[in-house]
Formats: structure tokens, C-alpha cells, sequence
């Protein structure tokens, strides 16, 4: 009797099966063709995104903004391509459309942050601030810019470490760009004794500067007795020079300051404590 059963389940199986075979195979080849959809549309995103981004920068175009747009662009065709491989297999795309507007609703709720470094990384690649390949010190961390994303900037800092700041934490604080500018001034205290001749040591500081081809000419040098302090008559030396010979310019004056300074026998202020001994007479107790 069981027996019976089984094959009367498999015969109405099979029958349904025939009975339903065009419906079948329609869902199939629609899920098939929503695969295919989705594949094409990440290829055609991926190659799409490359070849603007290779146009743009091509075209002179800052690379921040040519990598911000590109990957704007490669979301927005990856977006188009799911909802029209949703609308394949009948998924109704206004009503997935509504549901997703109010989704992303309540997900802009809950990430809040995120969409601020969203916002964020829309003004950084509007204003531009600073550029990639630019050295910058965004809050505290410095280093050079490789590029700026949509949530967030990554930074290559001297000594080799790889830096992701949120944009909107980029935003919030102070942006200094060592580079925008094509010449900076570099500023040296120099304390001496209190022994030294001032005019000499003015001489002295004024032919370092001005014997280096580096230190702009054009740009006012200025050289002056600054403070005197507790212990050095400490001199202000300010020059200008090109952005890119800033640091080896000072490296160089110092080196070559301390060189000079002791071949004309001018001492550096050093620390100096007096300190003052006095003797007292111990009174012998009354007897």
C-alpha cells in the first residue's frame, strides 16, 4: 500500500512538473539572466570607473577629484545594475525602491558618522584643500596624500606608515599644507654667551645665510638679537627658500653655524646654576 502511494506522489510530481514547465523554465532563464545582469554590470562599473578616471587625470585633472568621481560613478552603476536585476526576476522596483529609501533611512539614522565623512569627502573634493601627492598635517598627523576616498583619506606619513583618517574628522579639525605654497620661510634661534660680540655675531649669521644659493635673495633675510635670556643672548635668523629645500636648508645652516661660530671663537649659551656657599660660625654654648 505504501508503495502504491510513492509512485502516486511521484506521478502527481511529474505531472505538475508538466503542467507547469513553461512557468519553470521562464523563472529560470530569468534567473539566469539576472546572474548575468549583475556580472556584466560589475565588469562594465569596474571598466567604466577606470577609463574615466584614466581620462580625467589625462586631462591634467587633479588625482583626488579623478578618484572621488570614478568611484562615485562605479556605485551608482553597481546600484542601477541590482535593481535592474531585480526588476528581471520580477521584483516590482518602485516598491523595492520605497523600501530601500526608507532603509537608507533609518540606516542614515544609525550611521550618522558615516554619512558625515560622506558629506565630508564632498567638500574635500570640492574646496580641495590639499591634493594628492601634497604634504599635509591633518590633526596632528602629517604626511603625504595618496588619495581621498569617499568615507575616508588615506596618508602615507615619513617614516612609511600607511594612515586612513575619517574625512569628517578631517573636516572638524585644522588642515596645514606644507606644499601649496612654492617657497616657506624657515625661522633659527641661535643663543650665544653672553661674552660674544653682537655685531659679530650678526656678521657671522648674515654672510651663512647670504653665501647659500638656496635661501632666496629676493625675500626679505632678517637677522637680530631676539631675547635676552637667563643665560644666551638668543638671535632670530629668518630666511626663505623653496618649499622643496625648506628641511635641507636647515639641516645645512645649523651645521654650518656651529662650524663657523667655533673657528671665530663664539661660545653657545649653555644651562648655568651659580650656586653660593657661606660659611657660618657655629656659637659655642653657653657655658
Amino acid at each position: 500500500m505504501e508503495d502504491l502511494n510513492v509512485v502516486d506522489s511521484i506521478n502527481h510530481a511529474g505531472s505538475w512538473l508538466v503542467r507547469n514547465q513553461a512557468l519553470l523554465l521562464s523563472y529560470a532563464v530569468n534567473i539566469v539572466a539576472a546572474i548575468a545582469i549583475i556580472v556584466i554590470g560589475m565588469i562594465i562599473a569596474r571598466l567604466v570607473s577606470n577609463a574615466v578616471n584614466r581620462v580625467m587625470r589625462a586631462r591634467q585633472i587633479d588625482a583626488t577629484v579623478a578618484d572621488f568621481l570614478s568611484a562615485m560613478l562605479r556605485y551608482a552603476i553597481i546600484a542601477f545594475t541590482l535593481i535592474a536585476a531585480l526588476g528581471r526576476v520580477g521584483v516590482q522596483t518602485a516598491s523595492v525602491i520605497a523600501v530601500l529609501g526608507a532603509a537608507g533611512l533609518a540606516v542614515g539614522l544609525a550611521l550618522q558618522g558615516s554619512l558625515s565623512n560622506l558629506a565630508a569627502g564632498v567638500l574635500l573634493v570640492m574646496f580641495r584643500p590639499f591634493r594628492a601627492g601634497e604634504y599635509v598635517d591633518l590633526g596632528g598627523v602629517a604626511g603625504t596624500v595618496l588619495n581621498v576616498q569617499i568615507f575616508s583619506t588615506t596618508m602615507r606619513t615619513i617614516d612609511g606608515k600607511i594612515v586612513v583618517i575619517p574625512n569628517g574628522k578631517i573636516i572638524a579639525g585644522n588642515i596645514i599644507n606644507f606644499s601649496r605654497e612654492p617657497v616657506r620661510r624657515n625661522e633659527f634661534i641661535i643663543g650665544v654667551a653672553y661674552d660674544s660680540d653682537i655685531d659679530k655675531v650678526k656678521q657671522l649669521l648674515t654672510h651663512i645665510v647670504e653665501s647659500d644659493e638656496r635661501i632666496l635673495k629676493d625675500r626679505d633675510i632678517t637677522v637680530r638679537l631676539n631675547e635676552l635670556g637667563p643665560s644666551s643672548m638668543n638671535f632670530v635668523v629668518r630666511a626663505w627658500s623653496k618649499s622643496g629645500d625648506l628641511q635641507n636648508v636647515y639641516w645645512d645652516v645649523l651645521e654650518r653655524t656651529k662650524r663657523d661660530f667655533d673657528a671665530h671663537g663664539i661660545n653657545f649659551a649653555h644651562p648655568r646654576m651659580d650656586v653660593n656657599f657661606k660659611h657660618v660660625k657655629e656659637q659655642s654654648e653657653a657655658a
